[in-house]
């Protein structure tokens, strides 16, 4: 009599199971997250700085091909033959938003912007501690001055394009001041403070530190700028409460 083959034994399913599990788990992304874009403009001035230069080129190589005349007028003269001086003139009445922010015990900095939409045009580092500019502001006053030397007359360059400048404040010598370009944190904090156009407050920070030393303090206000010079400009505040609040003056002084 014939017996009966016994049944294979059952292939166990543990492996293939298991190398199915890890390749599923490998293939899952991991989550990311994403800051949301920037909605800040280019500031207008720098739009229209290009456009001026490509109206100047084509200007001057029309120029260049007209004769050279020699025009036969005089340069206008004040009583005494004394010719005006060009840089005794003030030049006013552009209107900025100005913004310093900064860690309770970092150093601040200063944001220079034609309004709260548009992209800082200048980023300053100052050489002042955020709580000591606290303090100063608490007295009433403050007049911070940064002053930097002239360049040679080949040398070119914009008041507020110096990268470095020696800092005093209230008359005392604090440091230096650094231009800088606007940092990722400079730019969200921007962004945050854009409905903002004039206030003091508090903002979370992305320090490590926990409590007040890791919150981000910020003043926005609107400054009055007045150009003296090529060599001299200011930023006078503009307190919404006229003369109660307190005072604070910037100067930028090439010597």
């Amino acid at each position: 009599m014939d017996q009966a083959e016994p049944p294979p034994p059952p292939q166990s399913s543990s492996t293939p199971r298991t190398s199915v599990s890890s390749t599923s788990s490998s293939s899952i992304p991991a989550p990311t997250t994403t800051t949301p874009p920037l909605s800040l403009l280019e500031p207008v001035s720098s739009t229209k700085k290009k456009n001026r230069t490509r109206v100047f080129r084509v200007f001057r190589n029309v120029f260049r091909s007209f004769p050279i005349i020699t025009p036969a007028c005089r340069l206008p003269s004040l009583p005494g033959g004394r010719l005006p001086d060009s840089n005794s003139r003030i030049i006013a009445g552009s209107r900025i938003t100005g913004t310093l922010f900064g860690y309770r015990k970092g150093r601040v900095s200063l944001s220079i912007q034609e309004n709260p939409r548009n992209l800082p045009t200048v980023v300053v580092e100052l050489a002042l501690q955020t709580n000591v500019l606290q303090k100063e502001m608490n007295l009433g006053m403050v007049r911070i001055a940064l002053e930097c030397e002239k360049r040679d007359k080949k040398e070119k360059i914009n008041l507020l394009e110096e990268p470095l400048w020696t800092m005093y404040c209230n008359g005392k010598k604090n440091g230096y001041g650094v231009k800088r370009e606007s940092t990722e944190e400079d730019l969200n904090v921007m962004e945050i403070l854009k409905p903002v156009s004039m206030g003091a407050g508090v903002l979370p920070g992305k320090s490590d530190v926990e409590g007040p030393d890791g919150e981000m303090t910020y003043m926005r206000a609107h400054f009055e700028r007045v150009v003296k010079s090529k060599d001299a400009e200011t930023l006078y505040m503009l307190s919404p409460d006229a003369n109660d609040g307190p005072e604070l003056s910037i100067f930028f002084v090439r010597i």
